[in-house]
């Protein structure tokens, strides 16, 4: 048997990412709604569609290839948006993890630029680097989406191309077409760096007004 991702809870200042459950849904259909002026290239759930989007996501959590994680505000104590790992790979032999995507994130409104976003990175790369012990976490985006590219490089992720014909559209009336993929991605060398760097930030914030976006 391969290696079956997991979701252990995740602790930090900002935001606990907690297993993805049916109770999270009233507060994700809140936050689903609040402002989706920034999900044109990435799919989120209407406040309808999010029992069905938990129950998709805990069905592949099952079967062990999707991690998915609800980001829970700790300032409200309430879920603001989902994140997931995905895609593992073990190449090196069945039962040990040697890369993993960070992937299926979305935040409210509200919480976009409160720094959870850069909190939730670097407890999701913890645990893969110190955790798990992998050595390559991606992160993948459309190729369009110049905000979610630059919030990656922000966390850390090096740019590493664009994958033509790689994934399907998520865009309204795209339905069936097949997008381009920027990819970036954090290796095991890079973790270090990473880490200071996401751990600076953070502190930082405590002395920064107003925020800057995660």
């Amino acid at each position: 048997m391969g290696f079956r991702l997991t979701a252990p809870p995740l602790e930090g200042s900002l935001v606990r990412l907690e297993p993805l459950r049916p109770r999270h849904a009233a507060d994700l259909a809140a936050a689903a709604e609040e402002d989706r002026s920034s999900y044109a290239y990435t799919w989120v759930p209407r406040a309808d569609e999010v029992p069905a989007y938990i129950a998709t996501r805990c069905g592949r959590a099952e079967e062990g290839t999707v991690a998915p994680y609800t980001q829970v505000s700790r300032a409200t104590g309430r879920a603001v948006g989902c994140t997931s790992f995905c895609t593992p790979r073990a190449w090196r032999s069945p039962g040990r993890l040697d890369a993993v995507e960070v992937g299926w994130t979305w935040l409210g409104g509200s919480a976009q630029g409160t720094g959870i976003n850069t909190e939730a990175k670097l407890l999701l790369f913890r645990q893969a680097f110190e955790g798990w012990g992998v050595s390559r976490v991606d992160l993948m985006t459309d190729a369009r989406n110049t905000r979610s590219r630059a919030a990656m490089e922000r966390v850390g992720a090096r740019p590493e191309g664009v994958l033509r014909g790689w994934g399907v559209s998520r865009v309204a009336g795209e339905e069936g077409r097949l997008r381009d993929t920027a990819v970036h991605a954090v290796l095991a060398d890079d973790w270090a760096g990473v880490r200071e760097k996401l751990e600076k930030i953070l502190a930082d914030r405590t002395t920064l007004s107003p925020p800057r976006r995660s």
